[in-house]
Parts: C-alpha cells; structure tokens; sequence
C-alpha cells in the first residue's frame, strides 16, 4: 500500500474522537467513522470522515484511493495518518492518509446520504434507513435532543425527592377500563400491554411518595395519523399529600421551564436550525376551564368552532386556544383543566359538584402533550366510580386494596417523549421524533 507519507512509527495508535484530536496536532493519529463526502481531484481525493463527535478532512493521492481503497461514500472505515494544521479547513486540521481499513462497504445506490438534502425524501424512506438518518447532522440531532428531554426530565425530578421506580408493561387488565388493550397470551392466561404505568405509579406513592417513571406504553387505537402512535415513550409523573390539580400544573411548570431553559442554552444552534427559535418561559401559560375554553373559542372563530365539543377538545380547538395563549400572554401554551368527569378514566376526582374533573391538559404550540390531575384516593370512591361506569370493582382488586394501607391524596400527569421533541423542535409528524414508529400499518423495522 502506498502512501502520502513515509512510516516512521510502526506502533498502532489508539482511536481518537474527531472532536478530541487538538491536543494531537502533529501527531499520527487513528480515527474511525463512516465516509460522509468525497471530493476527486487529479492527484488529491479530500475524503470527509464522519464519527458521532464531528468531521474530518483526510488527504490521500488519488491514484492510491483509485487502485487500493475505492472509496465510497457511507463506507465504514478507520484512517490512520498525521494531523496537521489547516486554516483553510473548518476546523482548522486535515489528516494526511498513512492507510486506510475498509470495515464495511456502503452499497453503490442509496436511496439518500448523510450528507445530502432529505427535504423531499419521504417519511417511509427515512423510516426503512434510520442508520442514514442518524447520521445526517440535522436528522440525527432530533433524537440527541430527545435523548436530553429524557435526561433533564429525570435530573430535575431526582433533585426534587422524586423516585424512579420500573414497572411492569405485562398486566392482567387495563388502567382505563379495558379499552384500547394489546392481548397477548401469557401461558394458561390472557394478558396485556400497560397502556400506562398509573395504577402501579398511584401504588407507590403510598410508599415513596414521589415517583416518577420513563417507559413504553401502549395503544391499541386505530390511527394512522401524524399525531399517534401504538407504541410510545411516556414521561410519567405521580406525587402524594396534594390539595389539588393546581399543585400538579405547577410542578410541571417548573419542571418544563427547567428542561427549556436548558434546551435554549445548549442547543440554541439546533433550535435556530429547525427554525423554532428560543423555548418560552411556561410561566405566561394560562389556565383556562374546559367552558372557559369554550367561550373563548366561539367568542374568537364563531360556534362552528365548539361544534362536537362537549366532552373533549379536537385537534383543531387545542391549535386555536394556543394561538389565543399566544395572543394575550405571548405564550403558545395553555393548560385545561376541568374536562367532564364521565370523558374521564375513572379514577379521577370531581371538581366541585357541577361534573367536572380535577384533571387537566396542557396544550403546547397547538398539540395536547400532556394529560393529568387529582385521582380518587379512597377505595369507597374507586368503587362508586366503577359501578357508575358499568365496571365489576371485583375485576380491579388487586389494585383497590392497596387503598386500604394508607393512600395520600395524590396526582400526576404523564407527557409523550415523542410528542413533546416533535413541538420542542417544530416537526409535523410524530414519526420524525420516533426511531421505529408503530402504528396500525407499522410492524418494521
């Protein structure tokens, strides 16, 4: 094998992240990483090489990528050469190639590269080839940014005495009534998939108070739109001793100015690239009663807005009450509270005597990304709420007698990790903030 340089070392260096090689700066180095441009010249080939902390410009002749490597673009490789300083190169270093190992060849047709411009790739293709997409800078920081949702969700809650706890997602019925549930067989038994963690999250509240869990729930509900998934990554909140849902909004006011304010300051780039602009402030985010809703939207875009509306808000009403959020207190946020009592599960509390609940929603640029309130805490009032809703209290024993040790008035609420990366960052569809989306047509990959 030829090269640009004579082997004065013989021993192998150790692998360096791209972005670690400063302090190397005349130094043969190793890098490894995936081929993200190549540009030919007649004696030089610039190769670009591409690792999960940046770029690097490599220098080989021509003539030895031509006969000995044929490089391509999205091969996997490792380079071994000396660094050296480059004022002309963005990050001011080029590494001129001593050798080059092919760890895997990239096939010749791909659909995309991770370089290139995806505007106009469908949803189904950057599906089907999330490796690429992964790789690209703008695609790839999406789920870098989720990643960090999770971890300042976590950070904050475990500085506040909250808990994580781990529960099981294989359960013998369903937290709303039986609704909307995978079956699977389990041996002798039929089971499910959680559709939430909320009965075990309410069960240890009676032990630790404050918990909080990160984990997959599941939805048997036949959409296939840009909003829902079957499958999701849920955040999910639940602390005892509460007076009401007031004290639950609050917190997570605090917790998601926490995360924004974070968000806005290391990943000012990215926001500004997905054309977002900085996070706001959820202190300005109002709340609004469900009827006080209502008003607003017939007052604002007349009655055919709050047509169908009695029970729930659809997907145009919660775009429209954050535009008004945004209008009066320069906020796209606005929290709901007091939904009918029967549109909501069972184990919800009353607000007042009139029917309402004491469970919100907090809408955020225009989509519903949370859901939560106050539950019932004593089991006289679970199972009056069951038989009201034709349900047997004896299908729920399991969990009811874990109101006889003790129950603290208690609530929570739970936020969609896909839902909330897709308004933190503008997306349209959930599926761009969803590594491997299942939906009613989705099992692959």
């Amino acid at each position: 094998m030829h090269s640009l340089l004579p082997k004065t070392q013989t021993a192998v260096p150790p692998r360096t992240f791209i972005a670690e090689l400063a302090p190397l700066m005349g130094q043969r180095v190793k890098i490894k990483g995936w081929v993200h441009r190549l540009r030919e010249h007649a004696k030089t080939t610039f190769v670009v090489v591409k690792d999960l902390s940046g770029t690097l410009q490599c220098v080989v002749a021509t003539r030895e990528n031509r006969e000995n490597f044929r490089l391509r673009l999205e091969d996997c490789v490792e380079v071994i050469g000396n660094l050296n300083p480059d004022a002309r190169v963005a990050n001011g270093m080029e590494l001129f190639v001593e050798s080059i190992r092919i760890l895997a060849r990239a096939k010749e047709a791909l659909p995309f590269t991770s370089g290139s411009s995806i505007e106009k790739v469908t949803q189904e293709v950057l599906i089907e080839n999330r490796p690429l997409v992964l790789r690209h800078a703008e695609k790839g920081e999406i789920f870098r940014t989720q990643a960090r949702i999770v971890e300042l969700f976590r950070e904050y809650l475990t500085k506040n005495r909250f808990t994580e706890i781990f529960t099981s997602k294989i359960v013998a019925s369903g937290t709303e009534g039986g609704t909307n549930l995978f079956k699977l067989r389990y041996f002798e038994k039929t089971a499910y998939l959680a559709q939430s963690p909320q009965f075990y999250k309410e069960q240890c509240v009676g032990g630790l108070e404050r918990v909080f869990e990160t984990g997959h729930v599941y939805r048997a509900e036949p959409h296939a739109t840009s909003r829902h998934l079957t499958e999701y990554y849920s955040l999910d909140v639940e602390l005892g001793f509460i007076e009401g849902p007031e004290e639950i909004m609050e917190l997570e006011r605090e917790l998601l100015n926490y995360m924004f304010e974070v968000l806005n300051r290391e990943k000012a780039e990215v926001l500004q690239r997905f054309g977002v602009g900085p996070l706001p402030s959820m202190e300005k985010a109002p709340i609004w009663e469900f009827g006080e809703c209502l008003e607003r939207l017939k007052l604002a875009y007349g009655s055919e807005a709050i047509e169908g509306l009695s029970e729930d808000l659809n997907g145009e009403a919660e775009k429209r009450l954050c535009e008004l959020a945004m209008r009066e207190f320069a906020c796209p946020a606005v929290y709901v509270v007091g939904f009918p009592l029967h549109a909501r599960p069972f184990y919800t509390a009353a607000r007042g005597t009139a029917g309402a609940a004491q469970s919100f929603d907090l809408l955020f640029r225009g989509l519903e990304i949370t859901t939560g309130g106050q539950r019932l805490h004593e089991r006289a009032q679970l199972e009056k709420a069951l038989r009201g809703r034709g349900l047997e209290p004896s299908a729920f024993e399991s969990h009811l007698k874990m109101f006889e040790l003790g129950m603290p008035p208690h609530g929570g609420f739970a936020i969609g990790a896909e839902r909330l990366t897709a308004q933190i960052l503008g997306l349209a569809n959930i599926r761009e903030a969803t590594l491997y989306p299942r939906d009613r047509n989705r099992l692959t990959p």
